[in-house]
């Protein structure tokens, strides 16, 4: 069994402190549940500058080592990694905070599971000398049967697995989505993942 897993929103609540960072450092009141857009200068209302200053904010490694994890992940990861299956954390962030990234999974109980970065949305021109440790062509070459993910914007990133069935952790920003196909499942919460994802 290969599963692929989103990092931010999926493991982390990075959302949650995009909140309290646009307050802080804009006074742009937008609480997690009114976050209904995926693009987060419209959700918060940004010009392009305040937007790049947000982004630079977020990606600083205290910022990254601070975020919550999203209850059940580990567990049902572990578990997962347990039964011998090949679990791959394919996040958007750029590969310049690879390692803070690393190390909060290790401090999560995460430090079996593989971590690529692989620039789903074009944000790695806001991080200079930020290389992707996962190209695009070699993506593609990956197989996997199941995939966790919130992005509407990363569903393009399956069209070449016909047969993958796709776990949508329910965001705000996903909630009013059309899913592609019946492979996309809405999922509450890391137990119901847990009981659709069970070992053999």
């Amino acid at each position: 069994m290969r599963i692929y897993v989103d990092f931010d929103d999926c493991l982390c609540e990075t959302a949650r402190a995009f909140s309290k960072l646009a307050l802080e450092m804009f006074d742009k009141h937008v609480p997690y549940e009114q976050i209904y857009y995926f693009e987060l200068d419209r959700t918060f209302d940004l010009d392009a500058g305040q937007y790049e200053r947000l982004m630079l904010q977020a990606h600083q490694p205290e910022i990254l080592l601070s975020l919550d994890a999203t209850p059940g992940a580990a567990e049902t990861i572990n578990e997962w990694i347990s039964c011998g299956y090949d679990v791959s954390i394919i996040t958007g962030r750029p590969s310049s905070v690879y390692e803070p990234s690393r190390i909060w999974l290790d401090e999560h109980g995460l430090q079996h599971a593989k971590l690529y970065c692989l620039n789903k949305y074009g944000r790695n021109h806001f991080i200079k000398n930020s290389n992707n440790t996962l190209e695009l062509e070699d993506y593609y070459k990956m197989k996997f049967n199941y995939a966790v993910e919130d992005s509407p914007k990363a569903f393009r990133f399956f069209e070449h697995l016909p047969e993958l069935k796709v776990l949508v952790f329910d965001r705000p920003w996903n909630r009013k989505t059309a899913f592609p196909n019946e492979n996309y499942q809405r999922c509450a919460n890391w137990e119901t993942i847990r009981k659709i994802v069970t070992c053999e």
